[in-house]
């Protein structure tokens, strides 16, 4: 019996340390982040598979700094012409100083060059004129006229240098002295009241909280895609501006900015994939884009793709969003000036419009930026 035993709790600490080894450490599965919806704006991207959170994370760092470039306006280099330039630091040295020595006095005998020049015109003329019968009383008031000449030169240069270190001083300095005499002297003021140290703490709590953020990162649940979504504020670019903008500036740098990213396409608006909801959801999009009372009509076509669905009729999406679009602009499947994306992810629709989408190598970073474009 003994031994029977033994053998029993042998077997259950075999079985226990293979549960260990099969269990996750005891630790709840960490859950995914939040879903993709309807009703959302942002970036469709696809990327590697098995690359999606390294893919979101670059997405968002090179949307970023696009989205600032185009905010700023970068190229344009607005407001650059109005900031004071830094003073250089130089030392300068007066010519009347005490610690200058006999450097000085050479420096103004070089720099009165004119006036000795005068001297020897004058000399010439008094040789000239008077010859050696006018004896030494010419000779006096010719150097007393000299004597005053020169003393007429160094004020003049006085004047300037006394100028010179008027403009010497750096405008910064004058800017910070007449805030600093307008505040009476205490940190600046917002209009609002608030100090700078309490607008620095809320940015910060801003940026902490991931429901504030302008950019973040939704899970699609398919491998090799990934949702940036931006949550646009008052004055805020809209996602195909920022598209376009990227697109148009890689194309002509060549510059690789990305590691993962293969496709990167706007979305105007999302809803779910029902024929009903999208040309509800388009309307917006379509009036934007395809005015009714438009001068020139555009030629369009619809893109259209599907991931993790198969029970979505294609020709139906493709249809309800054609007859959404007026008729005054027509259906050109080769050169269409302005194309509408539509990318069915699960039980989600996505619909964006692009420009020049076959010119900019269909938005495929890639492919953009490779040498043989």
């Amino acid at each position: 019996m003994a031994t029977d035993n033994k053998s029993k709790s042998g077997n259950s600490n075999k079985n226990n340390k293979k549960r260990k080894n099969y269990l996750p450490h005891n630790k709840p599965v960490k859950k995914g982040g939040y879903p993709l919806r309807p009703g959302v704006e942002g970036f469709f991207i696809t990327c590697d598979g098995g690359r999606e959170y390294q893919a979101a994370q670059e997405a968002i760092n090179v949307i970023e700094s696009f989205y600032e470039e185009l905010l700023e306006g970068k190229e344009s280099k607005v407001g650059q012409s109005e900031l004071p330039k830094k003073p250089m630091n130089k030392v300068i040295k007066f010519a009347d100083s005490d610690s200058s020595g006999s450097d000085n006095d050479d420096d103004n005998a070089d720099g009165n060059n004119d006036v000795q020049t005068k001297e020897d015109t004058s000399t010439d003329v008094i040789a000239a004129g008077g010859g050696e019968n006018n004896g030494t009383g010419d000779e006096i008031k010719d150097d007393v006229s000299v004597d005053k000449q020169i003393d007429e030169k160094t004020e003049t240069l006085e004047s300037n240098e006394n100028q010179e270190t008027e403009t010497v001083e750096p405008p910064v300095k004058r800017q910070c002295i007449q805030e600093d005499a307008r505040n009476g002297g205490n940190l600046p003021k917002v209009a609002d009241g608030q100090s700078v140290d309490k607008l620095i703490e809320a940015e910060l709590a801003e940026l902490g909280d991931k429901s504030k953020r302008r950019f973040g990162k939704l899970d699609t649940g398919c491998n090799g895609v990934v949702f940036i979504q931006m949550r646009k504020k008052d004055g805020d670019p809209s996602p195909k501006d920022i598209v376009q903008h990227m697109m148009s500036s890689l194309a002509s740098t060549k510059k690789h900015v990305s590691r993962f990213l293969l496709r990167v396409l706007p979305v105007e608006v999302s809803c779910y994939t029902s024929d009903e909801e999208i040309t509800r959801a388009i309307k917006p999009v379509i009036d934007k884009y395809f005015p009714v009372e438009a001068q020139t009509p555009h030629k369009f076509a619809v893109l259209y793709d599907a991931r993790a669905n198969t029970g979505v009729d294609r020709t139906k999406v493709i249809d309800a969003v054609a007859k959404s679009v007026p008729s005054l602009h027509k259906v050109d499947l080769a050169n269409p000036d302005i194309n509408i994306v539509v990318q069915v992810v699960k039980t989600v629709c996505l619909i964006g419009v692009v420009e020049k989408y076959k010119e900019l190598a269909k938005y495929n970073l890639r492919q953009l930026t490779s040498s043989d474009q």
